[in-house]
């Protein structure tokens, strides 16, 4: 018997390490850069006009496709064609040596540094004293900084001057997510290229022909939800595709919507487009039943939110006759949109909105989020049965619906201002005073009237005034006086230390703040009001047979 182990077949040579499609598919040419046409038609009428910049700076959100850019700059410059005999162009042939060396980030002349871990001002001093020296092989030396953004406030002052008159055979490729943060200084020195978040149908086109070259089959409806998620990132939609692949070889092959949606966590668009339905039809039960079963499947309450905010948002663009063609969204989920559009007016839609737009974030922060939830879509449906403002303020208009009555508490309306007449030129109160002194252009005095005068009592020939609050020493003579010219009477105008009537001026304003109240508590503002939550009535003009 032998003492020797028995250790199995060998070991099998372990094949290639998979790379994930984020890296797999990256643009290799200008032409594979999906969503940035009008970036690419600037650069290349640059590079055919012999204009190009000495820097560039590249910045949009994540997985864009700054860096790759970047790459393919790099090509373009450094290109030399399958025969050696090339220069510079918006088509690199990648099969050069420089074009292959830089794809495979190994090129000499073409360096990368990452700012978020190279920071300091001793990192750019090195890129400094390094780009005086001409490119070893390549037409030019080209530094690639990504997350420029990072670096230190001395890095970039080190970096100003060999950036604003670099050596000739120098270009600079700067990518930031956050390019609030880089210095004007810096962005002043660059051609800026703004790049955008990618359409989701070109994302969902992508990720079809991505799919197809994988040998792997997926619905058009899963890819329009990918497409969805990534939210203008090829980058992150291609991740999210990857780990749907990875789910379908599990599940049994094909990337279905369920499959994704399932993955993501998202409210299954059917069940938002019933929930919806039983919002705009009252039904709180069936409305909190379906919630309930969504979040009994693992949904988020934030996710039925947010995806309910997506419908009435999708409804109101379909109203004022927006293309949804190329959204990534179902056939029938268009269909049912283009219903509601139909069926609900502008205010409607606003109103849904707002309280939606509520709802969500209190239950973003809520600490019994499901509970929140509940009570958001019966904040809903509660402001459904509500009466629709615009009818009331018509009924109101035609007195088909009473205006309140002023509250006991209300202060009473000020009397209507009368002119003498010639029968009657006497003022009897001394709001007809201030009328009087007003129409006559005695602006100081009349000024006084309204603002300082309290009555103790007002019978011609004698006005009384309270004196506790302090007033000018001559104004019961100048008033008199004024009132003699005016009239043709003889006035006599005394003063007492007893607490007289409100001035015109508070008599004014409560008389606005009893309006004000009654305007308020009006069918058609309280609704709005409990509609919109927040709101606040900032001005309003009263209609015909309207009493405070």
């Amino acid at each position: 018997m032998s003492d020797s182990l028995d250790l199995g077949e060998p070991p099998q040579p372990k094949g290639a390490a998979y790379r994930v499609l984020a890296r797999k598919y990256r643009p290799q040419t200008f032409r594979e850069l999906i969503g940035q046409d009008a970036m690419v038609t600037t650069l290349a009428n640059a590079i055919k006009r012999d204009r190009l910049a000495h820097a560039f700076l590249l910045t949009g959100v994540r997985g864009v496709g700054k860096t790759s850019t970047a790459r393919l700059i790099a090509k373009a410059l450094n290109c030399i064609g399958p025969d050696g005999q090339g220069g510079p162009t918006i088509d690199p042939c990648g099969v050069c040596e420089p074009c292959r060396a830089i794809a495979e980030g190994r090129h000499i002349d073409v360096i990368e540094m990452d700012a978020a871990s190279h920071t300091g001002i001793d990192d750019i001093r090195e890129i400094i004293e390094a780009s005086r020296y001409a490119a070893v092989s390549a037409r030019y030396k080209i530094y690639i900084i990504d997350e420029v953004h990072m670096l230190s406030k001395a890095a970039f002052n080190g970096l100003l001057k060999t950036l604003e008159e670099p050596p000739g055979h120098v270009k600079f490729l700067f990518a930031t997510t956050e390019v609030n943060k880089v210095p004007v200084t810096v962005l002043s020195r660059c051609q800026r290229f703004d790049l955008k978040r990618i359409p989701a149908d070109l994302l969902a086109g992508h990720f079809a022909e991505v799919s197809r070259a994988e040998g792997v089959e997926a619905e058009p409806d899963a890819l329009a939800l990918v497409a969805r998620a990534a939210e203008g990132s090829a980058r992150d939609g291609l991740s999210i595709l990857d780990q749907a692949i990875a789910h379908a070889g599990i599940e049994g092959g094909a990337v279905t919507a369920d499959a994704v949606r399932d993955m993501l966590g998202l409210s299954d668009r059917g069940a938002i487009r019933t929930l919806f339905g039983k919002l705009l039809e009252g039904d709180a039960a069936g409305a909190l039943a379906n919630l309930r079963q969504q979040y009994d499947l693992g949904v988020d309450p934030t996710a039925v939110l947010k995806t309910l905010l997506e419908t009435v948002h999708g409804a109101t663009l379909v109203k004022i006759g927006a293309d949804m063609a190329g959204t990534g969204q179902a056939a029938e989920e268009r269909a049912a949109l283009t219903d509601w559009a139909t069926a609900l007016s502008f205010p409607a839609l606003h109103r849904l909105w707002q309280l939606l737009l509520k709802g969500h974030d209190e239950v973003a922060r809520a600490a019994l989020p499901i509970e929140t939830a509940e009570m958001a879509l019966l904040r809903v449906i509660h402001a459904s049965s509500l009466p629709d403002p615009g009818e009331l303020a018509r009924q109101i208009a035609s007195g088909g619906v009473p205006a309140p009555a002023t509250g006991q508490g209300a202060a009473p309306a000020a009397p209507a201002a009368s002119a003498p007449t010639a029968e009657a030129v006497l003022p009897a109160t001394l709001r007809d005073v201030h009328t009087l002194l007003d129409a006559s252009d005695r602006m100081r005095l009349a000024v006084d009237v309204w603002h300082r005068l309290r009555v103790v009592s007002f019978a011609f020939p004698e006005i009384i005034l309270s004196n506790l609050t302090p007033l000018p020493a001559d104004l019961p003579k100048e008033l008199a006086a004024e009132l003699r010219v005016l009239t043709g009477k003889t006035w006599k105008v005394t003063l007492s230390p007893t607490a007289g009537d409100p001035t015109l001026a508070e008599q004014s304003a409560a008389a606005e703040e009893a309006t004000r109240a009654a305007v308020l508590a009006t069918p058609m503002v309280a609704a709005a009001l409990a509609a919109f939550p927040g709101a606040e009535l900032k001005d309003y003009k009263l209609a015909g047979g309207f009493q405070a």
